[in-house]
């Protein structure tokens, strides 16, 4: 770069997605990890452990609903403008088994000023459908790395 662009799109997705990452201690106790992450996207994964079960020895769906809204919270905070959850919800699809990995794909599918729509597909490994979420976010102020967006890559 010639010192005069500014910070790709990807770039401050990718730095957000890191920051956050190290600060979401939620995430990481329970082993989601940021496998993607652009503007208005992110791919989040979580193998389901034995504590994850519920009375019927299957995932319980509290999980499955962390993992899709991990990856909601990451896809619409990667413009590194601070945005939390409006309202979502969830279909849950088919039953999770024990160590099951699981895949949430979060992909944006508007966004104003203040609002935005993501829809998020969780997947086990064979790529079957399990869960899908739907969040509806809204922006506050602040951004989750002051200034970033205006810095300039060398």
């Amino acid at each position: 770069m010639s010192g005069n662009e500014s910070v790709s799109a990807e770039g401050i997705a990718r730095t957000v997605g890191e920051t956050m990452y190290r600060k979401d201690t939620a995430a990481q106790h329970l082993g989601i990890a940021l496998k993607e992450i652009g503007p208005g996207r992110a791919v989040m994964t979580m193998r389901v452990l034995d504590y994850m079960l519920n009375g019927h020895r299957i995932c319980h769906g509290g999980y499955v609903f962390t993992l899709a809204d991990t990856a909601f919270a990451y896809a619409c905070n990667s413009y590194n403008q601070n945005t939390v959850a409006q309202a979502a919800q969830i279909n849950f699809i088919q039953a999770v088994p024990e160590n099951a990995f699981l895949t949430a794909t979060a992909v944006e599918m508007t966004r104003t000023d203040r609002t935005g729509l993501y829809d998020i597909t969780v997947q086990d490994k064979s790529g079957k459908t399990v869960a899908l979420f739907r969040g509806n976010s809204h922006t506050i102020k602040g951004q989750m790395i002051p200034g970033l967006n205006e810095r300039k890559e060398k």
